[in-house]
């Protein structure tokens, strides 16, 4: 079963025609900006560079900053690399239990085509 698929599918759309446009071969930045214009476009509520604080036995231990937080409760991720390895989506779990929300997209465009993986927090 899929969480929040309406907005998932949104999101996706976006980055599908962000891809569609561009190609692969750009920057992760260029991607990030044409997604936040796509997004507006769109009317996609989103916050970038959002701040999220990471707690450590109720102690502020850092914060990090993800890419988008989108429809207050959505992580998205935009990589700009040969292809989506463990490493970005323990990040993006990471991401979401400090956040404390269930469902993050880490977008890829740097493959030939757009690749998408889901990441959802067990509870």
């Amino acid at each position: 079963m899929l969480v929040n698929p309406e907005l998932t599918k949104d999101i996706i759309g976006a980055a599908m025609e962000v891809h569609k446009t561009l190609g692969a071969g750009f920057l992760e930045s260029v991607y990030e900006e044409s997604l936040a214009i796509e997004f507006g476009l769109r009317k996609i509520p989103y916050e970038r560079q959002k701040r999220i604080d990471v707690f450590y036995k109720d102690k502020f231990a850092k914060h990090f900053v993800c890419d988008f937080f989108v429809y207050e409760k959505i992580i998205v991720e935009v990589k700009a690399v040969q292809k989506i390895n463990d490493i970005e989506l323990s990040q993006v779990l990471n991401y979401l239990k400090a956040a404390k929300t269930d469902i993050g997209l880490v977008i890829n465009f740097g493959e030939t085509s757009l690749k998408v993986k889901r990441v959802i927090r067990a509870r």
